[in-house]
């Protein structure tokens, strides 16, 4: 049986406990004041057509199901359905074995292997029960419990499918799960597919507890979460690759084996459809990590082995409010030299901030910082720059003196002055609160399939200014999880780990002097909107993964140094801006982003439903 886990439940369980934590550190004002905010989150949560509601509306109906049992495909695939039992209760039993045989696919065996120790004659008489009605069940009963990973293989030494797929014994397929993936495989020919899943509170499964939306296939979130999981198909054929489950990762062993498959493969197909119900049951991880606390270790020890196979040594711990989510220090190489730019006009007080922050708190040595000085008026600022300059000796003002555009601000600074490896283009508003940021951004920069990397940013007050960008969010491109909560871990678990994105904002962010050569600079077309988003996406257009980190924090004052464009000149201008952007990306757009569940608003940023917005 495979391992459940959700990071949402580890959020929910971490609550009280960060209630403690900030009422002895920020004291009690400060976590009344995130208490409120904390219960309105739910109560709107609560204002949400409700998640059973939701998987009803969606459920295909009879007529729908009897169509698909009456299409023909190109092409014909066995799915073989590996069942591992072990003290199945009967009624569980019952309801799993009866969602197989309603699939609407018909080619399809199941091969259950049964290592229970009770209840061991009812269990083999409900089974056999099943196969003389039904030929395609296949039953071994084995002299011993070989443990989650080895009742597992025991199974697939059954199976002579030309894909395999992992049903945890207590659980319940949807009629249509294996013909939505047969549409899949016909027209994409994938190693792997994966579906969207909910979680029901037993017995009921219309009592929906939770529903996992799911990115398309993305390294970086795979790594810190295992987000696949279930329902995943799996090409056969891969097992001489990659082997059968391993026994030393039980609790995880679903979590090792996907990450094995990636080290050989990145032909992963998404079903953005809830078509696999997990039941949250006493002593199921649905219920919550500390339930099988032994499955993060097993986690963390898959994760370390994997990047080890593929030659990077790292430190993997666990979250103390999820321990099943992971974060993944990098080791860096060398100390390859960072220069920070920095566009400036005046409003001397957010750039004394901003510099006196990057001065008192990194924690990496080999920097410089190099001011892009454009059209200030204030004498003072002068006088600011003559004085840093004498006090610092790895800081330069250069100057431009044509009229603000920021892309072409941030070429002239890397082709005049940048001496660095790596060049982090930083706003003059921000205020640095994490030592290491800059070692946190370098540790994936510095990676050859990652072209840029971003930060977390935060409004003054502790409310979330910045954690990515998705492509289509409030029309064009928006900022995720846009005003949550600080100490919010997001929706399951997505505010807590690094994780490939479409796009991040130039407000901070980092680029290797290589990838800046090859993808051509920031495209001055774009002065003032969508140049940072434009730019990570002709970055993706070549291969490169776009990375944002939650361990990268500052404080962010947006636009106090430009202001917005009100004047009429500035709204013609972002139309512009607008058009141009929607017609380069008008396929990204139309496709909608890889990183985002087509089943979620693009209304809002909270990862909400679709249906629940009451926009047209």
């Amino acid at each position: 049986m495979a391992t459940k886990k959700s990071a949402k439940n580890c959020d929910k369980f971490s609550a009280v406990r960060k209630g403690l934590h900030s009422l002895r550190t920020r004291g009690p004002v400060f976590t009344a004041k995130k208490s409120v905010g904390y219960l309105r989150s739910r109560l709107s949560d609560k204002e949400k057509e409700s998640f059973s509601s939701w998987v009803r509306k969606h459920e295909y109906p009879d007529s729908a199901l009897e169509e698909q049992r009456s299409a023909v495909f190109g092409r014909k695939i066995l799915f073989s359905i590996i069942v591992a039992l072990y003290n199945t209760p009967i009624d569980y039993l019952r309801d799993m074995l009866d969602s197989v045989i309603a699939q609407s696919y018909t080619g399809w065996e199941l091969c259950i292997a049964d290592g229970s120790t009770d209840g061991q004659e009812t269990i083999r008489s409900v089974c056999e029960e099943y196969i003389r009605k039904n030929k395609n069940i296949h039953y071994k009963k084995l002299e011993k419990n070989l443990g989650v990973a080895g009742n597992t293989n025991a199974a697939l030494e059954m199976a002579t499918g030309d894909y395999f797929a992992v049903l945890d014994h207590d659980d319940i397929l949807s009629p249509a799960v294996l013909y939505k993936m047969m549409e899949v495989i016909s027209s994409e020919d994938p190693d792997v597919v994966y579906t969207d899943e909910a979680t029901f509170i037993s017995p009921d499964r219309h009592d929906i507890k939770s529903i996992h939306f799911k990115p398309d296939f993305a390294i970086d979130n795979l790594r810190a979460n295992n987000y696949i999981c279930h329902f995943t198909a799996v090409r056969r054929s891969l097992l001489d690759t990659v082997g059968l489950f391993r026994s030393e990762y039980d609790g995880s062993q679903d979590h090792d084996m996907m990450l094995r498959l990636s080290e050989v493969t990145d032909k992963f197909a998404h079903v953005p459809e809830v078509l696999y119900f997990w039941r949250a049951a006493p002593g199921s991880t649905a219920l919550g990590a500390s339930e099988k606390n032994y499955a993060a270790a097993a986690g963390r020890k898959a994760v370390h082995d994997h990047l080890l196979s593929i030659g990077i040594r790292s430190e993997v711990s666990s979250l103390d409010s999820c321990p099943t989510i992971y974060r993944i220090r990098y080791p860096i190489n060398g100390t390859p030299k960072v220069s920070i730019i920095i566009q400036t006009r005046d409003h001397l007080r957010y750039l004394d901030r901003c510099l006196r922050s990057i001065e008192e708190l990194t924690t990496y040595e080999n920097y410089e910082i190099i001011l892009v000085e454009n059209q200030s008026r204030d004498p003072k600022t002068f006088a600011y720059y003559d004085r840093i300059i004498r006090k610092w000796n790895n800081i330069r003002v250069i100057r431009w003196e044509d009229s603000w555009n920021w892309s072409a601000l941030n070429n002239y600074a890397v082709r005049e002055a940048a001496e660095g490896d790596y060049f982090l283009f930083l706003n003059n508003d921000t205020k640095v609160i994490t030592p290491d940021w800059i070692q946190e951004m370098l540790m994936y920069a510095q990676r050859k399939d990652v072209a840029a990397v971003g930060a977390m940013l935060y409004y003054p007050n502790d409310m979330v200014q910045h954690a990515g960008v998705i492509i289509g969010l409030g029309g064009i491109a928006g900022h995720v999880f846009h005003m949550s909560l600080r100490d919010n871990a997001g929706y399951m678990g997505r505010l807590s780990y690094p994780q490939d994105l479409s796009a991040v904002t130039g407000a901070c962010i980092m680029i290797r002097r290589n990838v800046w050569d090859e993808i051509g600079g920031m495209d001055e077309s774009f002065p003032i909107g969508y140049n940072d988003i434009d730019f990570c996406l002709r970055a993706r257009r070549k291969g490169y993964q776009i990375i944002w980190t939650p361990y990268a924090e500052l404080y962010h004052y947006e636009s106090v140094s430009r202001g917005y464009d009100t004047t009429q000149e500035g709204k013609s201008r972002l139309k512009r801006e607008n058009e141009r952007f929607t017609t380069r990306w008008k396929a990204e757009l139309d496709h909608g982003d890889p990183f985002y569940n087509p089943n979620l608003s693009l209304y809002h940023s909270d990862f909400r439903i679709k249906e629940t917005d009451s926009e047209i």
